[in-house]
Formats: C-alpha cells, sequence, structure tokens
C-alpha cells in the first residue's frame, strides 16, 4: 500500500508558475500508475495528466498540454506538476493518485475509479 501527500498549492496570478509535488511512502511510486487530478468548485474531479508505466511515458488533458508537466524523482519518491502560464479555469483542489492497473488504454486513467490511492489534495487558486 502506498501513502501520498501533496504540497506546493497556493494562490498565483494568472500567467504565473506553481510547482505541486506528491510524495509517496510505503511503496515506490514507480510501481504505479501516478496521475494528478483536479475538483473545481460544483464541478467532476478531471483528469489532469499521468506519469508511467511504460518507460516513463506522460499524457496529459487537452486543457493543459503544453503549460503543465508531470515529472517522478525516483531517489525522492516524489511526483511533480510544473503548472506554467496558469489560468482562472485552473482553480482546483488538486490530487495526486496511484493507480496499480497498468493498461494500455489511456482512457482508463482519464476515470477517477481507476485509481486505488489518493492524496488528501491541494489547493490552486488563479486570481485573474
Amino acid at each position: 500500500q502506498v501513502r501520498l501527500e501533496e504540497s506546493g498549492g497556493g494562490l498565483v496570478q494568472a500567467g504565473g508558475s506553481l510547482r505541486l509535488s506528491c510524495t509517496a511512502s510505503g511503496r515506490t511510486f514507480s510501481s504505479y500508475v501516478m496521475g494528478w487530478l483536479r475538483q473545481a468548485p460544483g464541478k467532476e474531479r478531471e483528469f489532469v495528466a499521468r506519469l508511467g508505466w511504460r518507460a516513463g511515458s506522460t499524457y496529459y488533458a487537452d486543457s493543459v498540454k503544453g503549460r503543465f508537466t508531470i515529472s517522478g524523482d525516483n531517489a525522492k519518491n516524489t511526483v511533480y506538476l510544473q503548472m506554467n502560464n496558469l489560468k482562472s479555469e485552473d482553480t482546483a483542489v488538486y490530487y495526486c493518485a496511484a493507480a496499480s492497473s497498468r493498461l494500455w488504454d489511456d482512457s482508463y486513467y482519464f476515470r477517477s475509479l481507476s485509481y486505488d490511492y489518493w492524496g488528501q489534495g491541494t489547493q490552486v487558486t488563479v486570481s485573474s
């Protein structure tokens, strides 16, 4: 079982940057497909990005492609989400999650139910 803890959220102006961290404990994050998902007030949780399992492959939601980058540091057992050129619509609680299943279908990881372990979330607020 893996435990996940997010950090790095905060308040930033539109056009600014933040880096979120997800520190794993109990097991190495490389044992899982790691995802970042977010939930804005009044909206359903949505997929943002995922890392792994195919040689560190990455996949992004269209809404963040070119602005966000997911990466991992095995030595620190930490997954990051670098967020640049932030927009007001990026305001949400961001969750780190781990999926045990390894599937070739990228759309599988769009769904919250595909993830087995979750962090507590970190708030990101972008002011316009």
